[in-house]
């Protein structure tokens, strides 16, 4: 009985004495396996992209579908279906039509927003600010435009006139209570906090 103990004692050292010499072989060959991949695979490796939302869209102007200006570019722009010039005068405001209609997912916006090159350069801006989207909404977009300049601007077939954003819309349940808890700030508000 002794002898055998032992003997398993033994195989038992060896067996760990065998692990221990394997183990930064494997290591090696991982840390190589893993060199050549990156220093030699005709692909690159990158993180994979966001999950874009679907989005249906019907198209009923001559304008192409609203697309990102840039890689970076928060908003699509919209662009204007008219099939003549349009006069906006001094402090006048028009509703101008897209030819654009959307099916948003449920929990989801599209937020209608100003063109900041618009807005420097004429004077043009979107009235109610940013306009919201609804997800059941099915009806065509269109987009308040105001000219706050003093001269007469105008807005050209097909000229880019606002841009419009998407987000997800988060939900509450109310929770009546007799009193809501108190803050430094309490009711202070319409620049309380002063200037400087």
């Amino acid at each position: 009985m002794r002898m055998c103990c032992l003997r398993r004692g033994k195989g038992r050292r060896q067996q760990v004495k065998r692990q221990k010499r394997l183990f930064p072989c494997c290591l090696l060959t991982c840390c190589l396996v893993a060199f050549c991949l990156v220093a030699f695979c005709p692909f690159s490796f990158t993180f994979a992209p966001m999950s874009k939302i679907k989005v249906k869209i019907v198209n009923q102007s001559v304008n192409p579908l609203p697309e990102y200006a840039t890689n970076g570019s928060a908003g699509v722009d919209l662009r204007a279906n008219i099939t003549e010039k349009w006069v906006l005068r001094s402090g006048q405001r028009l509703l101008v039509p897209t030819g654009i209609f959307i099916e948003l997912p449920e929990d989801y916006e599209a937020q209608v927003r100003p063109r900041s090159g618009l807005a420097i350069r004429c004077g043009i801006t979107c009235l109610n600010t940013p306009g919201t989207i609804d997800s059941d909404y099915r009806g065509e977009i269109k987009v308040i435009l105001i000219n706050l300049s003093q001269e007469e601007q105008i807005i050209e077939p097909g000229e880019r006139i606002a841009q419009m954003v998407f987000a997800k819309v988060e939900k509450v349940k109310w929770k009546e209570v007799k009193n809501v808890d108190p803050t430094d700030r309490n009711d202070g508000g319409f620049g309380h906090t002063g200037k400087k």
